[in-house]
């Protein structure tokens, strides 16, 4: 399996490649399936916020419906290309479509070992700015979404409010 990830500054969050859980009405089983869904992405985010005892993530809708604005428009192609919000935003791909919330986090907080806080820089040749973005201290907020693109891949986007990555600041 292959996988890039791509950062900085959206998604369609495909619902349907989750499954249901099993409640008694429709309504309860989307928002079960939701909550779900969230989960998948908090967790992960906010387990590597923890470790540094930075404050956890909390999900936002709106974000989120802009995460899966972008993402569809990523659909026909799956190209890593950013957005033009004012939003943080980590972008990953994954050859199939397999991918899941926790392996686009994990791929972003693989960079955290190329990152110096002493200096504020990345390793020579790396890019960290994924990392970075997870745990910057002032983003609060956090909205996801993933699509599966036309080729059969999986594109998944976070947005990040307020974005981080400022230019000589610390992310923690």
């Amino acid at each position: 399996m292959a996988l890039f990830s791509c950062g900085l500054l959206g998604t369609f969050l495909l619902l349907s490649s989750f499954p249901f859980l099993a409640l008694s009405a429709p309504s309860q089983r989307i928002l079960a399936s939701s909550n779900t869904v969230i989960q998948q992405y908090l967790a992960p985010h906010n387990a590597v916020r923890s470790r540094l005892g930075l404050p956890p993530l909390q999900w936002n809708q709106a974000l989120a419906s802009y995460a899966s604005w972008w993402a569809r428009q990523r659909r026909g192609d799956c190209a890593l290309i950013h957005s033009s919000s004012n939003y943080g935003e980590n972008l990953f791909w994954g050859a199939g479509r397999a991918w899941k919330p926790q392996d686009a986090v994990a791929a972003w907080a693989a960079e955290g070992p190329y990152y110096n806080y002493g200096s504020n820089t990345c390793a020579p040749g790396r890019d960290c700015s994924h990392y970075t973005q997870l745990v910057w201290r002032q983003s609060v907020r956090v909205g996801c979404a993933r699509v599966i693109c036309v080729n059969g891949d999986t594109f998944i986007t976070c947005n990040y409010d307020p974005h981080g990555n400022v230019i000589g600041q610390r992310p923690y």
